[in-house]
């Protein structure tokens, strides 16, 4: 149990690790450097939706044999409608943009950029809390080393990501306390995701494979809508590609050697 809860709380302290960068750095992460980290945590979530998720689900879809992908794409494309649902009703800014996203609103810009990283941190944690419900099944096949591995692999891509939000809070004006909480409070969504799913367990373990499809979906709508433009953003680079190879290599390698 003590490794379980560990699982749970790790992607939370990548996120608030990097967050607490604020106290340490004096100015707002160069271009480039954001494109590394933005680039490494792409990788690692195209990895970590391919081989924690839906390799997974087909494993569990197999007793549909020649349409075991049935399951897997329709839990997928509900993972992308949520994440576009959520787009368009949640007003947010992402970082190298200057227009908002979502319905009109009055907040304030630093609060719209914690809400942009909040919104992608809810698909990851809902894929940690998936995969933990059906390791507790113990009719999945899912193991406690692959939630472990799953729960690793966003935490080292949350460390970047909560550096990114909290340094621009910084200097936007907020406090490096004020911008620390910002940070922390972006990935918070994630245990509580994470857990609210376990909760549901008895209810999540006969649909396992449209869950685990479901939050790769998600995952990937991220990756795609907002990850590779950051990590392509202003004069062309190699740097963000470079680091997303880094980051998927990286991985597939602790999914392959320790899930």
């Amino acid at each position: 149990m003590e490794a379980m809860l560990q699982s749970l709380v790790l992607p939370f302290l990548g996120t608030s690790l990097g967050a607490g960068c604020v106290f340490f750095l004096t100015h707002e992460l160069s271009l480039s450097v954001q494109r590394v980290l933005t680039g490494f945590a792409a990788g690692v979530m195209v990895a970590a939706s391919v081989w924690s998720l839906l390799l997974p689900s087909l494993d569990l879809s197999a007793a549909w044999g020649q349409l075991a992908f049935v399951p897997v794409v329709i839990g997928f494309w509900l993972g992308i409608f949520l994440l576009l649902a959520l787009d368009h009703i949640i007003p947010h800014l992402h970082l190298h943009s200057q227009q908002a996203e979502g319905p009109h609103s009055h907040l304030q810009r630093t609060t719209m950029l914690v809400l942009a990283v909040t919104l992608h941190n809810i698909p990851e944690g809902m894929a940690v809390g998936v995969v933990c419900a059906g390791y507790l099944s113990g009719e999945s096949g899912l193991t406690l080393a692959g939630v472990f591995t799953l729960a690793l692999g966003i935490a080292i891509q949350n460390f970047p990501e909560g550096a990114i939000i909290s340094m621009p809070l910084k200097s936007a004006g907020l406090s490096r306390w004020r911008s620390f909480a910002g940070g922390v409070l972006s990935g918070i969504v994630e245990p509580i995701g994470a857990g609210i799913t376990i909760l549901a367990a008895a209810f999540v373990v006969p649909i396992l494979p449209y869950l685990l499809s479901f939050a790769a979906g998600a995952m990937l709508y991220v990756v795609v809508e907002e990850l590779i433009p950051e990590m392509s953003a202003g004069p062309h680079s190699d740097l963000g590609v470079l680091s997303f190879s880094l980051g998927f290599t990286i991985m597939m390698a602790l999914d392959t050697a320790l899930g």
